[in-house]
């Protein structure tokens, strides 16, 4: 009989958001893992054939927010996850969101770039994350963000 495996959307913006993702590319070994980010390129380049691409967004573009709030809640509901993983920013975010509003797992890990207070996506992450950290042992609280390492 064969074991389910364990299907993850690991999602998260370019830049410094991905390179944290990529680093725990390895813990994600023997799951079903579909990678999503906001620029196609980065896909290619870490050789990831059937990854997907989120419409970037900030707090300063609504509009660009509600695209990318709608594309993440599809990517969810057509992918049908068992966690949703994210290192941030927004949509990763909405990512997270559209999978604790399904009932799945989700876990954010706030970035190693926010040394002195966690990000605003990551504040809210804390509402919606099952699993809630921080890269920063001096930001953990008891009641989150906890602190078990740093990715980089």
């Amino acid at each position: 009989m064969t074991e389910k495996k364990l299907k993850v959307l690991a999602a998260s913006s370019g830049g410094g958001h991905w390179e944290q993702l990529m680093a725990m590319r390895g813990a994600f070994e023997g799951c079903d893992i579909v990678f999503a980010t906001t620029i196609p390129g980065l896909l290619a380049k870490y050789d990831i054939r059937d990854g997907l691409v989120l419409p970037d967004c900030s707090r300063d573009s609504i509009p660009m927010s509600i695209r990318c709030f709608f594309s993440a809640f599809s990517i969810v509901i057509k992918q049908r996850p068992d966690v949703v993983i994210s290192t941030g920013a927004a949509p990763g975010l909405f990512c997270l969101l559209a999978g604790k509003l399904m009932g799945k797992r989700t876990i954010w890990i706030d970035s190693v770039a926010n040394v002195e207070k966690l990000s605003l996506s990551g504040k809210l992450a804390g509402h919606i994350a099952t699993l809630w950290l921080t890269q920063w042992q001096h930001l953990s609280r008891p009641d989150g963000p906890h602190y078990a390492g740093a990715v980089l």
